[in-house]
């Protein structure tokens, strides 16, 4: 993780797909999709040019609100947010905000210990799940 609390997984999939099967994965998996944003679409509005860059806004009260009760700035940062997005070298990657970081950012309490860290898993998982790529190994 960079100091800014983003993760980045390179993705083996194109923008499009790789935001495709995040939805598939995240909606298996119980979780709500409150909405979809092609950044790319929304320069060529303007006439303007931008790499593919896809977000896509996600989650379920049952992670988030924990968080919110202990200190309700976390729903700034909520519901998650993940960005599939191409670099200038034409590499795919899946960026996410760290949930440990989000507990720093918003001074959450030990009582949201166990919230962040199934927030943090089930990020893990999805993310890899919509990148093709194995999960990281603890």
């Amino acid at each position: 993780m960079a100091d800014n609390g983003l993760v980045s997984v390179e993705s083996r999939f194109g923008v499009a797909e790789t935001i495709d099967r995040l939805v598939e994965t995240v909606t298996h998996a119980g979780m709500r999709v409150f909405a979809r944003i092609d950044h790319a679409a929304g320069a060529r509005e303007i006439g303007s040019e931008l790499r593919p860059t896809e977000l896509l806004i996600f989650g379920h009260p049952k992670g988030g609100t924990p968080l919110m009760q202990d200190q309700q700035t976390a729903g700034i940062d909520l519901p998650i947010k993940a960005l599939a997005w191409e670099d200038a070298q034409s590499k795919v990657w899946l960026s996410y905000n760290d949930a440990n970081w989000l507990a720093e950012r918003h001074g959450l309490s030990s009582a949201s210990r166990d919230a962040v860290a199934a927030i943090a898993a089930g990020m893990q998982k999805v993310i890899s799940a919509a990148a093709g790529v194995a999960p990281p190994t603890s």
